[in-house]
């Protein structure tokens, strides 16, 4: 049997699973209510469209509906979710060739922002989008999902160590526009 990364415990038991598998609606909206956030979250902060990421959640969650006797255990749900909506989120920036920005071509704010500055969070998810959308996915699943680089390798189906070449690349890059931007920080 393969193993899968959790990345956390959860909020479903087997038996729940098992329900759904069985038939029973009621288990499979449990299931759905039980990871629709996770899902919703990765698709929006990939996609940075709250409406385009609904409706790629509810594929994805159509596609579990399809697939529910393959699905192994609560744990191997939460990694299977994660990887097609991954899969899901990159299949559509490519059938929809959403332009990707370089970082060169982001307007600088006219004043410096500030630590203490409400926007930054902003600041960095656009920074963040910048990124090609391979290492934009590497870089949410990390961050936002708090996945170790193993986890996201199992994930997406990658070599560990493109997965960390990814992230290495993708936060220098980052750091620089950050520090480009916010100015050289101060220790």
């Amino acid at each position: 049997m393969q193993q899968f990364a959790s990345g956390g415990a959860s909020s479903v038991g087997g038996e729940t699973l098992t329900q759904a598998r069985q038939g029973d609606q009621a288990a499979f909206a449990a299931l759905v209510r039980a990871h629709q956030a996770m899902v919703f979250s990765v698709a929006r902060n990939f996609l940075r469209d709250r409406a385009i990421a609904e409706e790629l959640a509810q594929e994805v969650f159509l596609h579990l509906y399809r697939n529910l006797a393959a699905i192994e255990s609560p744990e191997h749900l939460k990694f299977w979710l994660r990887k097609v909506t991954g899969h899901r989120c990159i299949d559509y920036v490519r059938r929809n060739r959403m332009q990707t920005v370089e970082l060169e071509e982001v307007s600088e704010p006219v004043a410096p922002a500030k630590q203490t500055d409400p926007l930054l969070q902003e600041t960095l998810r656009r920074f963040v989008a910048t990124l090609p959308a391979t290492p934009r996915l590497i870089v949410t699943l990390r961050y936002q999902e708090d996945l170790d680089p193993t986890e996201i390798a199992a994930v997406l189906e990658m070599p560990l160590n493109t997965v960390k070449s990814h992230l290495r690349r993708s936060l220098t890059i980052l750091r620089e526009k950050v520090s480009r931007t916010l100015g050289e920080p101060t220790v």
